[in-house]
């Protein structure tokens, strides 16, 4: 709200679907969507890259959280996009134009499993992100990846190496540092594979919180069933990003709000101590 510049009072009411620190980028999608709030309150229509900007800066800046940039740009812009992180500090962002029906198939592929452990993002970063440029080839080859998935994607081609090569990103990715994944995590990963997953990985920073696999529909109910304990969590993909999906202008009170502020008000009472005290002076 500082940084909007709003000084007054506002009430602000709060629903998630998933639960906060579980690596679905639920901080960024609240601040995202707070602020595209607070912009239309002042009524202004902020661009998607202005909202991804600004959350972004809130959050690494303001806040100095040890986070990325990829869910405020996922929150904002919704969709499935490839999102090139310039050394400049630029962000491009590129949607993948898929044909629907390919997309339709690779949602079918994906399975999302809530593990149960909480962790905070941050704290998980905070391992590998300071000694990221020893971390160089591990970039390079999830790089590479990408670079890969989306050619898979845009073609006609199977789509079964797509899962196999998110295997192989996660196995880098857990070589960024221990805290990545752990025990609990490896077992239930396992797990899956065993049942018939083709890859998968933690989403977010790691440590914990979800778990997406990439798993052929005819063994998914396999899949399901060596992850019984575990919440299955149905998803699609939403390409609208953040909305303001009602808005009424109401009437400003401003200079209401202004002279009562200057007001002597007298205090709050509750009515049985009025009562009380009226029966003192009676006695």
């Amino acid at each position: 709200m500082r940084f909007l510049n709003i000084d007054r009072g506002i009430e602000i009411h709060h629903d998630g679907d998933l639960p906060a620190r579980s690596g679905m980028g639920s901080s960024s999608a609240f601040t995202v969507g707070l602020l595209h709030a607070l912009y239309a309150l002042k009524g202004q229509m902020p661009s998607k890259r202005q909202l991804m900007q600004d959350s972004i800066y809130v959050e690494q800046e303001c806040l100095r959280e040890t986070v990325g940039s990829q869910d405020q740009v996922s929150a904002a812009y919704g969709g499935l996009n490839y999102i090139n992180f310039m050394t400049s500090g630029e962000i491009s962002v590129r949607p993948l134009t898929l044909p629907s029906d390919r997309l339709h198939e690779l949602n079918n592929h994906l399975m999302l499993f809530y593990t149960g452990i909480k962790r905070t993002a941050s704290d998980v970063a905070d391992s590998y992100v300071n000694g990221i440029e020893d971390k160089k080839r591990q970039l390079r080859i999830i790089r590479d990846l990408v670079e890969e998935s989306v050619a898979i994607l845009s073609s006609g081609r199977d789509i079964t190496p797509f899962g196999e090569l998110l295997h192989e990103a996660w196995q880098t990715k857990r070589s960024l540092s221990e805290k990545v994944s752990n025990s609990h995590v490896d077992a239930l990963y396992e797990q899956a594979i065993t049942a018939g997953a083709l890859g998968g990985k933690l989403t977010g920073a790691g440590g914990g919180g979800f778990l997406l696999l990439f798993v052929p529909p005819s063994r998914q109910s396999s899949v399901k069933s060596a992850l019984k304990h575990l919440i299955h969590v149905p998803f699609r993909f939403e390409f609208s990003g953040s909305q303001i999906i009602f808005f009424e202008p109401e009437v400003d009170y401003q200079v209401e709000e202004t002279e009562r502020a200057q007001q002597s008000v007298q205090r709050f009472q509750e009515l049985n101590h009025l009562v009380e005290e009226r029966v003192g002076r009676r006695e």
